[in-house]
């Protein structure tokens, strides 16, 4: 008997696209926030000047397939025939057994023969050569468009280089930033001027400063709890935080390390990729010395965890941050920094459900949630995204972000006494046309502060991570 006979695709395909009977998305899969990436891939996804196929990478349940609904959402608003739209998850076993184009023969056989058609691949990695088939459809048809997701970013990003170069547009789909979690959640937030800049509120009068603080600063107590429950769309609307916590554990880390990265990468002895993962819950927002690593984990050799840490850095529950030259001197070869890509999976795999008592839990998952906000936020961008360390007392600084134009260093001081002294490096390394930021945890912590002839600015977690997701939004819908 034949699995993978057309009349088994033909229902399957029926299954996946309702829309072909109804004339619309089922109403739980549209949601009504729409994400940044949702605007930058349609931006992609429409031009008919630079025509391009879109990719959107991202963590399991990060609202990826929840993007494509949204577009064709959209699409069948415009009156676009339904049957001129499909949608597939190769993530479906029956689809691992049929080669992409003996299903796309299936499909324009029996349900469109149209030119103008919207394709939409969901866990696209799982399909048999699926960057080759991709390429061919793409330059077989100029009338065609298309949107696909995956899960494990270097890999996508390899195919890309092969055969894709010039055809596809990649768009990073985070977590939610904390402006899209009260988005979600309808916190309510006073209006904004619309030309703000978070790292560059010093430029701003003084009192326009306080009245711009003052109106966020009611995000005290929500911001704690997105630091507890994360970015994970369905999780942060979940009534109950501890369930949240162990459905991100077994749904989100657990199918990552155990599924999708075995799978992937045919990693075998998955218990070495599971301990890794731990220690770097353990040691997050730390630089990551290998050597001490391989000794701590008995029988894991040097070799295997920096090769794992790729992994887990593709599967994106991890972020990298590598030192940055700030200076002239050349620098060797140094320790990477290491951040759980949302601080709720470091919560949630560690099984701390309240950590709002811990000065130091609360410290650590608030420097991860400012590192994840800014490499978002400047992801597309010629930057680099990085720690520094330095100086004549090898003094440490938590994030630099360095472009061509500007150098700005951010040290995160999540406490109640967020002390400074004219001898920090943040303050040393500081200009004073363009002053470092100290993230502090007080929403009455914020305003420059002098030390001589240098300059930092001090500005509330809460505030920062807002107000640059503030400025996502209104970018992102021009």
């Amino acid at each position: 008997m034949e699995i993978a006979r057309s009349e088994n695709i033909l229902n399957l395909l029926f299954s996946y696209n309702s829309w072909w009977q109804s004339g619309r998305v089922q109403e739980e899969f549209v949601k009504p926030m729409k994400r940044f990436a949702y605007y930058e891939a349609m931006n992609t996804f429409e031009r008919s000047d630079i025509r391009r196929a879109v990719i959107l990478c991202g963590a399991r349940r990060t609202g990826k397939t929840t993007i494509m609904y949204q577009a064709i959402g959209e699409l069948l608003a415009r009156k676009v025939p339904p049957k001129n739209i499909l949608f597939l998850s190769f993530d479906h076993p029956l689809l691992k057994l049929c080669p992409m184009d003996r299903v796309m023969e299936i499909y324009r056989s029996n349900l469109t023969s149209e030119e103008e058609i919207y394709c939409f691949f969901d866990e696209v990695q799982y399909a048999s050569d699926w960057n080759r088939w991709l390429k061919i459809l793409y330059d077989s048809n100029t009338r065609m468009h298309i949107m696909a997701t995956g899960s494990a970013s270097p890999v996508l990003y390899d195919k890309i280089s092969e055969s894709g170069m010039g055809r596809w547009t990649t768009i990073h789909v985070p977590t939610l930033s904390f402006f899209e979690y009260c988005e979600l959640l309808q916190i309510a937030v006073p209006e904004l001027p619309s030309d703000i800049k978070p790292t560059q509120m010093y430029l701003r009068p003084l009192q326009e400063q306080t009245e711009i603080f003052n109106k966020l600063s009611g995000l005290q107590v929500p911001f704690i709890r997105y630091l507890q429950v994360g970015g994970f769309p369905e999780l942060a609307l979940s009534p109950d935080d501890v369930y949240a916590q162990r459905v991100l554990r077994e749904d989100i880390v657990d199918k990552a390390l155990k599924r999708d990265l075995p799978s992937i990468y045919g990693i075998r002895n998955i218990s070495d990729i599971e301990k890794i993962f731990l220690y770097l819950c353990y040691t997050s927002s730390n630089i990551i010395n290998i050597q001490t690593l391989s000794k701590e984990l008995d029988g894991v050799s040097r070799a295997t965890v920096e090769k794992y840490i790729g992994y887990l850095e593709s599967a994106n529950l991890i972020y990298v941050s590598p030192l940055v030259n700030v200076g002239t001197k050349q620098l060797l070869k140094a320790q990477d920094k290491i951040y759980i890509a949302d601080a709720a999976m470091r919560n949630a795999v560690l099984m701390r459900d309240d950590i709002t008592n811990d000065p130091e839990e609360l410290g650590i998952i608030a420097e991860t949630a400012v590192y994840k906000h800014i490499k978002s936020f400047y992801y597309n961008e010629a930057t680099q995204i990085g720690y520094y360390r330095g100086g004549k007392r090898d003094a440490e600084i938590d994030i630099v972000v360095k472009s061509d134009k500007v150098t700005i260093m951010v040290e995160v001081k999540y406490r109640d006494q967020a002390k400074i002294s004219e001898k920090d490096a943040i303050v040393t390394m500081s200009e004073q046309r363009h002053p470092n930021l100290v993230i502090t945890k007080r929403a009455s912590d914020f305003g420059e502060c002098a030390f001589g002839d240098k300059k930092i600015y001090r500005i509330p977690a809460p505030a920062f991570l807002y107000l640059l997701g503030f400025v996502e939004s209104q970018r992102s819908k021009r």
